[in-house]
């Protein structure tokens, strides 16, 4: 029997670019399409997709799955031409949820932060360790080199998006709630308690026999109900990291169990809330069953995901790092690493994404730079959303200390930073959108 044929609707983007390759592996054709060429593309081609630039309902063939995200829109060509053909249309949750169902043991990285690194971390090591899994995160894995793998179908490890409420068509054998704070609030309209609600309509489903991993640090996880929850944090927990020490190369610490040492760990990850997510990939492998000796080792060779607090280079002495936070607590949490980095000047460079996100959560934004030499704010970089009278990255840089707003593209940005680095700044560019092309703009100045 023929295989189903799949055709994605922005394939070029890190979440629709690993179902597809990961569906490539298993042997299935895919095509898709996307308006602008990406390296995520090149790969795909690679592996054997059809990939066309631009959308157009000429791309779409005929018997075949279409797969598409929360954001394309229903006047979209090729959305339009699979109504008319009557083809099956999935979003792209309901194609990792089945990926998902095929595993003996799956394990789901959820969470207003974190679930990116947790997720990228929990496949990289038990690849290391030589089991085989199967995995589809939201984030390039270093040294791996790749955002999803096709192996076995003993372990399959996956971030579960919530950022859509999608999250609750999920039934992983072993879940992470990394921590819940409001975000993507032109979905959730009531801030926190619609998060909180998605969740628990989420447990619900669960029984006793799967096991729910929480943050016991994260105020908002503390308000759900709905489960008998296994706890992890820095204090008042099951798994408890003690001992901590952080420096400029990383972390080491100890990790308990129900108050008796179990092991002790070390990462090449900064900050405090990257040894939290380092215990809760040794807790949760440690509930799924994972002889946790084979991957301890392999915890202190993972460098960050893609774009997570990631090295970029350096121009004229200084360092120029690129990193995705685009909420205050994690830029907070970003910015908070640095403090390792004594007697340096740390410049921010923050692009907002999203005009709602910046609009709901202004008074946050202002307090997350606490520290910084210098903030330079760029234009809101829009995803998709309509202006928002009275929302705008000038107004906010008037209203922050030690503010400079940048307009235009990444290559202005970069061509107004430039001449002001000194030997040992550390420059850091905040944001989910086109700061991460800073860096690159940042270098060819320096030629």
């Amino acid at each position: 029997m023929e295989k189903e044929k799949y055709h994605f609707i922005a394939i070029g983007g890190i979440g629709m670019s690993g179902l597809a390759k990961y569906l490539l592996q298993e042997g299935f054709k895919v095509s898709g399409s996307d308006i602008n060429d990406s390296k995520y593309m090149n790969e795909l081609k690679r592996l054997g997709a059809k990939v066309y630039i631009g959308h157009d309902e000429n791309n779409v063939p005929e018997n075949c799955v279409v797969v598409a995200s929360s954001a394309i829109r229903e006047n979209n060509p090729e959305i339009q031409k699979a109504k008319k053909l009557g083809l099956k249309i999935l979003h792209r949750s309901d194609v990792l949820k089945e990926l998902s169902e095929r595993s003996k043991c799956f394990i789901g990285y959820a969470g207003t932060h974190g679930k990116t690194t947790t997720s990228g971390l929990a496949a990289y090591v038990t690849d290391k360790a030589g089991l085989e899994p199967s995995y589809v995160v939201g984030g390039i894995i270093p040294d791996i080199n790749t955002n999803s793998n096709y192996k076995s179908d003993k372990y399959f490890i996956a971030e579960l998006d919530e950022s859509d409420g999608t999250v609750i068509k999920y039934n992983p054998h072993v879940l992470v709630i990394n921590n819940l704070e409001a975000d993507h609030l032109d979905f959730y309209k009531n801030g926190l308690d619609s998060l909180i609600e998605t969740f628990e309509n989420l447990l619900s489903k669960m029984d006793d026999t799967q096991k729910v991993l929480i943050n016991n640090d994260s105020e908002g996880n503390l308000k759900l109900n709905g489960h008998n929850f296994i706890t992890y944090g820095l204090n008042n927990a099951d798994y408890v990291a003690k001992n901590i020490e952080l420096t400029p190369l990383g972390s080491s610490f100890d990790i308990y169990y129900k108050d008796k040492i179990l092991t002790d760990l070390k990462i090449k990850l900064l900050g405090k809330h990257n040894v939290v997510n380092a215990l809760a990939v040794f807790a949760s492998l440690n509930e799924a069953g994972v002889d946790v000796e084979k991957v301890k080792e392999h915890f202190s060779t993972f460098s960050g995901m893609g774009r997570r607090f990631q090295l970029i280079g350096e121009v004229n002495g200084a360092v120029i790092y690129d990193d995705y936070a685009h909420h205050p607590t994690e830029i907070k949490a970003t910015l908070s690493a640095l403090t390792e980095f004594k007697d340096k000047n740390v410049i921010a460079v923050f692009q907002p994404h999203r005009y709602t996100r910046l609009q709901s959560l202004w008074n946050d934004f202002l307090r997350a730079f606490d520290g910084v030499s210098k903030v330079f704010v760029t234009d809101v970089f829009a995803a998709s959303e309509d202006k928002i009278e009275g929302v705008s990255g000038e107004k906010f840089a008037s209203q922050l200390k030690n503010a400079q707003h940048i307009s235009g593209n990444m290559k202005d940005v970069a061509n107004a930073i430039y001449p002001q680095l000194k030997n040992g700044d550390i420059v850091v560019g905040l944001g989910a959108g086109t700061i991460t092309e800073l860096g690159k703009y940042l270098l060819k100045s320096g030629k």
